[in-house]
């Protein structure tokens, strides 16, 4: 596993020092729990399975409709006149 460096303030250091030794965890399993947590609220894939999974069900996902329609300014103003509003 890359080994990365990370500067934290003394308070943050110490506050999360005690919540693993709360919890009986390794600061590196805190981390892994917060890193994988903050993948999955911004959902990324947080390892190689969930990603080639969603890979998977994105390629077998029918494809939409090909886009959203727009109508122009003629085709508001022509249903503005089929309803009676003045624009």
């Amino acid at each position: 596993m890359p080994g990365k460096r990370v500067q934290l303030d003394e308070e943050s250091w110490s506050a999360l020092d005690l919540l693993a030794r709360d919890r009986m965890m390794t600061f590196q399993e805190l981390a892994d729990e917060a890193f994988a947590d903050v993948l999955k609220k911004h959902g990324r894939p947080v390892d190689l399975r969930a990603a080639l999974r969603k890979s998977a069900q994105a390629a077998d996902a029918p494809e939409q409709g090909g886009g959203k329609r727009r109508r122009g300014k003629s085709g508001a103003k022509a249903s503005r006149a089929e309803t009676g509003s003045s624009g």
